[in-house]
C-alpha cells in the first residue's frame, strides 16, 4: 500500500505558529542577487549577496496561524544601507543572526512586495503586507 499521511489543518497551524513565532522581535533583512542570488535555503549562508536594508519585526511578527495561513503584523520600515535591487529577503529571530525563512522581493508578485525594489542609500523601504501560507490537508 502507498504512503497517505495527511495533517488537520489544526497540526499545520500548530507547526506555522512554532516556525514563525521565533521571530517575534527579529528582523526581514532584504537582499541583492550579486553573485550567487538566493541562497537554496536559510541554511545556507549569505556570502556575496548584498544587504540593502533592514526591517525591524514586531515583538509578535505575526499573528496566530488559522487555515494554515500566518498574516504578519506592520513590518517597520528600513533605510536603504547599500545602492542596488531588492530581490530576496531572510527573515532571522531577535539575535538577528539566526536565519528561519526566506523568500522572494519585488514590488509586485513577489512573496513580499515592497515600495520600491530600487534601493538607495538613506532611502525608506518598506512592505505592503506579508503573509506566510503552508499546504494544508497534505
Amino acid at each position: 500500500m502507498a504512503a497517505n499521511t495527511h495533517l488537520s489543518i489544526a497540526s499545520w497551524n500548530l507547526a506555522l505558529n512554532a516556525a514563525i513565532d521565533v521571530e517575534n522581535g527579529g528582523w526581514l533583512d532584504i537582499y541583492d542577487s550579486t553573485g550567487t542570488g538566493q541562497p537554496a535555503t536559510p541554511d545556507v549562508a549569505v556570502t556575496t549577496q548584498v544587504k540593502l536594508a533592514s526591517l525591524a519585526l514586531n515583538a509578535t511578527a505575526a499573528g496566530a496561524a488559522s487555515g494554515g495561513t500566518k498574516t504578519y503584523n506592520a513590518i517597520t520600515s528600513g533605510t536603504g544601507l547599500a545602492v542596488g535591487t531588492a530581490t530576496w529577503g531572510r527573515f532571522t529571530k531577535a539575535d538577528h543572526t539566526t536565519a528561519v525563512h526566506d523568500c522572494s522581493v519585488c514590488t509586485s508578485g513577489a512573496d513580499i512586495n515592497l515600495n520600491d525594489a530600487a534601493i538607495t542609500i538613506g532611502g525608506t523601504v518598506s512592505v505592503t503586507a506579508y503573509t506566510f501560507s503552508m499546504p494544508v490537508a497534505q
